[in-house]
């Protein structure tokens, strides 16, 4: 015998289609500007920025950075994971399928009854409150915001690395320039002793050039720290262990890597298409508009057709003998609930809003932190020649005292402050050329992906970047 039964509730003919979830996001009202308001620098290369300081040692460290570092690796992650959730909310919109066997003994005095029935039991939900979509459409905006993080990531680690590369070689130029210093406090301490054992100047001048000697020496151990410190941080930025990173010697002659002319930054609307977190802004602004529509579909009435197929009368003989199948359908009308469902709704438009904001705010910093680097460049290019023309006039002025010292028509007091004016305008001419160096990593950190390429996608649509 086979029978077939069906039930379908009347009340789902009164719904005459699918309700529509809003998928506008509000009105972002960013207007950029439509250029910086600092000069920018020449453009005279396609792609990557860093590689305009043309420094083979530097490209290497990026390129292992970028391959192995640990946050890039958790963000790849992230990403997978976001992915695999989208798979899923688009799996909630499809039928769901599970099957059933069942056999069974049952032993009484001397007899036995066997039975056995095969079943498949299924649901479907054709999203009449346009919850799933909505769902589908933050787990999409979610799996966008963890590809633009990755994206982040790789513009953040770029300029690590870079900036601490750049802050090894200052510490490296540092070293050498103070043994040139400490040579020539020796070379002063000499002339002052010999002019003390001929008896021509007093032991207090001895005692003061040792001082300053001495004051000199003390800086050793701070810029070895300082150098370590660059060293393990680079290490770390590249997936190794500190201590274990093997940092080749750079080809160039120059103490800091030089910046020639590097990719071009387009204006500042380009911060809207390059940047990963504004990017990322975006895609949580997008979320959370999703978030609206699925808080909204909670007072709309949803509809579930649950279905059942069974084969089978109980024994073993008749495992084909019935068919039995049943489809129905359950509708959920939201009557009352306090005012829950209208709160969370409101609740949603809340973060909305703050999502929004959060938006607006990731550009503006952007837009700040160019403009920041822009002057900045300007204003460490003019420092650096009044520097060049202090160091000049320095080695002018210790040559004049060291000349009317011997013939003591200068004190010793004069020579020793030439000394520092000159080791201290060596010293500030060599932190502005890390400092003109770092703030070009961070006009192109600013304004430029990490590949130097715009990063594009729909946070809703095409996948992230990749």
């Amino acid at each position: 015998m086979i029978a077939a039964r069906f039930h379908l509730c009347a009340l789902a003919l009164l719904l005459g289609g699918c309700a529509t979830v809003p998928t506008d996001l509000p009105e972002a009202q960013i207007a950029p500007p439509e250029s910086y308001r600092a000069d920018l620098p020449p453009a005279g290369m396609d792609g990557v920025w860093w590689r305009a300081f043309s420094d083979p040692v530097l490209d290497a460290l990026v390129d292992r950075g970028l391959a192995a570092n640990l946050d890039i690796a958790a963000a790849e992650g992230r990403l997978a994971a976001a992915e695999a959730l989208l798979r899923a909310e688009r799996a909630d919109r499809l039928p769901t399928i599970d099957g059933s066997a069942e056999a069974s003994v049952d032993v009484g005095e001397g007899t036995s009854q066997t039975g056995a029935s095969v079943g498949l039991f299924g649901t479907f939900d054709p999203d009449f409150s346009g919850r799933l979509r909505a769902e589908v459409r933050a787990a999409a905006a979610r799996y966008a915001e963890a590809g633009y993080i990755r994206a982040d990531q790789r513009r953040l680690i770029a300029a690590a690395i870079a900036a601490q590369y750049v802050e090894y070689r200052r510490t490296g130029a540092q070293l050498e320039l103070l043994a040139e210093s400490t040579d020539l406090q020796r070379q002063t301490l000499r002339i002052v002793t010999l002019r003390f054992e001929a008896g021509l100047s007093a032991n207090l001048d001895v005692r003061r050039a040792a001082a300053d000697l001495a004051q000199t020496e003390a800086r050793l151990g701070l810029i070895e720290i300082a150098r370590a410190q660059a060293a393990h941080a680079l290490a770390i930025l590249v997936g190794e262990a500190p201590g274990t990173l093997v940092i080749a010697e750079p080809e160039s002659e120059t103490t800091i890597p030089n910046y020639g002319d590097g990719p071009p930054l387009g204006g500042p609307a380009n911060l809207l298409r390059r940047r990963g977190d504004v990017l990322a802004a975006e895609a949580r602004l997008a979320a959370a508009a999703a978030q609206v529509g699925i808080e909204q579909s909670d007072l709309r009435p949803s509809l579930v057709v649950p279905g059942s197929i069974i084969i089978g009368d109980g024994s073993i003989d008749g495992l084909f003998s019935e068919f039995l199948a049943t489809l129905g359908a359950a509708l959920d009308l939201p009557l009352f609930d306090g005012g829950r469902r209208r709160a969370e709704v409101a609740a949603a438009r809340a973060e909305l809003d703050a999502s929004l904001a959060e938006y607006r705010q990731a550009f503006l910093e952007a837009l700040g932190e160019a403009e920041t680097a822009l002057v900045a460049i300007t204003a460490y290019r003019a420092r650096a020649g009044s520097l060049s023309e202090a160091i000049e006039q320095s080695e002018t002025a210790l040559g004049q005292s060291n000349a009317l010292y011997r013939e003591g028509l200068a004190s010793l007091f004069d020579v020793l402050d030439a000394q520092r004016q000159l080791i201290s305008s060596r010293e500030s001419l060599l932190d502005n050329e890390a400092a003109l160096a770092n703030a070009f990593i961070a006009l192109h950190s600013a304004a430029a992906s990490p590949d130097g390429e715009a990063v594009v996608a729909s946070a809703c649509g095409a996948p992230p970047p990749q």
